[in-house]
């Protein structure tokens, strides 16, 4: 396995190099704005297969088509409607996902199965280079052993990937830390299947309208039309509990009588004060919690605790993300107060 730094000089030499593991059916790990992936090229139906060993994901969960820039959708995917194109100019190249009918050069590994893909246009300049080097499509979950929180730095991705693929690229911590938000176009209305950085107040400003799928604070559900919405997601290896409650006082009240002296706390600094194994601040901003949310999941688990209590938040704007990941990481141990 060779490690590739890109984090301060984006060499040609480094780029060819990338491609031609990707050209010979081979796996990469690479950065982007949002969590890392683990990528092959999306045409080549074997090589994708890969991806699915390497994360132990089962195939029926589909992957998304990283491109090196918007006028390259139209080779994988039809754009059917003035609503699909308006988002992909608005939000496109960054964190979104949009869900479109696929042509015949996307197999079905990469869809699940289904008529449709997610296609994505990543903002991050590694990304962009890797993608941009030989327009190769690419195919790519997030860089995580299947039902664990998603890679977001280095360290951790090296752990669990070092004798899964052929390279991994070090392109520094994820700058957001959730997955690209997925959205998919219903009689002309967005639909939010997987939450993200981009806000369903985002889409209804661009739009006039948006809808956010029931399931996305619900559990699993049976044919999932974007990735991270079945099966068991983003949980540490440690029994976990999510807690919303909104009065201050009796949150902490609440945190104290269920807290031992094995027990991780991980949320705001309401609760650290509380006696427990170790107290974990997750940030002050919504923006705060998401990019180190993954991160203080993994670390919880290094203490060996008993039990992980985890502070919810509030489901407005990029909470609803946040909400959606936590929720699934406790499998839906969760405890609401409002």
């Amino acid at each position: 396995m060779e490690l590739i730094d890109l984090t301060n000089n984006i060499s040609q030499t480094k780029l060819q190099e990338i491609n031609n593991y990707l050209k010979e059916g081979k796996l990469i790990i690479f950065p982007t704005e949002t969590v890392y992936g683990l990528g092959a090229i999306a045409t080549d139906d074997k090589a994708v297969k890969k991806i699915y060993i390497a994360k132990g994901r089962k195939s029926d969960n589909p992957l998304i088509v990283h491109l090196s820039s918007v006028s390259e959708i139209e080779k994988y995917a039809h754009i059917e409607n003035e609503i699909e194109r308006k988002l992909i100019n608005t939000f496109m190249p960054g964190p979104f996902t949009i869900i479109l009918k696929k042509k015949d050069n996307i197999p079905s590994a990469v869809s699940g199965g289904l008529d449709t893909v997610g296609i994505r246009v990543p903002s991050n300049k590694i990304a962009h280079s890797i993608l941009s080097h030989n327009n190769l499509p690419i195919a790519a979950p997030s860089a995580n052993i299947s039902g664990r929180p998603s890679g977001t730095n280095i360290e951790d991705i090296y752990n669990e990937f070092k004798d899964k693929v052929s390279c991994i690229i070090n392109g520094g911590n994820s700058q957001i830390g959730l997955e690209s938000t997925v959205v998919r176009v219903v009689d002309n209305i967005p639909i939010i299947l997987r939450p993200g950085y981009i806000t369903k107040e985002d889409i209804l400003n661009t739009i006039g309208s948006v809808k956010v799928d029931d399931n996305i604070l619900k559990k699993d559900v049976d044919t999932p039309l974007s990735p991270g919405m079945k099966y068991k997601h983003y949980a540490p290896n440690s029994p976990s509990t999510l807690i919303y409650i909104k009065d201050k006082e009796a949150k902490i009240n609440y945190f104290k009588e269920n807290t031992t002296e094995n027990t991780i706390i991980i949320g705001s600094k309401d609760l650290r004060d509380i006696p427990c194994k170790k107290y974990l601040h997750y940030g002050n901003t919504p923006k705060e919690i998401s990019h180190n949310i993954f991160t203080l999941l993994r670390k919880a688990d290094t203490f060996s605790p008993d039990k992980i209590l985890i502070e919810g938040v509030s489901q407005d704007g990029l909470g609803l993300a946040i909400m959606n990941r936590l929720i699934r990481a406790c499998s839906h141990n969760y405890v609401e107060r409002k």
